[in-house]
């Protein structure tokens, strides 16, 4: 499993304010014009009612960010095929999944997760010292 953050709890915490009328609802449905853009052309479906207006509009945008990225740093990212490509050739960046409702403008910070070569499938890479990681066979 990758190393991410989760931020359900916050996320539930948020909604629980809001409802309670702590927060006002334009404080949490003020997702900006690009976010909405990429939602609208390449956010990947929840399946599931916005929380907040209940409309089936809720998307998923991911982007990503890391020193080495270079000119895909910042970028939206439209397929898994392009979120591999990225983790074969850099070492490490991090992936942001951002959920955003395209008629009341909901987003929220979903999680964050590590990519790229040093967090992928396969065998433990060596650690700083040069030393394999322990398994728990020995």
């Amino acid at each position: 499993m990758r190393h991410h953050v989760d931020y359900v709890l916050a996320r539930r915490a948020v909604l629980r304010d809001l409802r309670a009328g702590r927060r006002d609802r334009d404080d949490v449905c003020d997702a900006h014009p690009e976010l909405l853009r990429a939602g609208r052309h390449v956010g990947e479906g929840v399946g599931r009612p916005c929380p907040v207006c209940g409309h089936g509009s809720l998307r998923l945008v991911s982007y990503v960010y890391g020193d080495a990225l270079a000119r895909a740093n910042g970028r939206c990212i439209t397929s898994s095929g392009e979120l591999e490509r990225l983790g074969a050739a850099h070492e490490e960046f991090t992936r942001y999944v951002v959920e955003v409702c395209l008629d009341c403008r909901w987003n929220f910070l979903r999680r964050h997760e590590l990519h790229g070569r040093r967090h992928g499938p396969g065998p433990q890479r060596a650690g700083r010292g040069g030393r394999r990681a322990r398994t728990e066979a020995g």
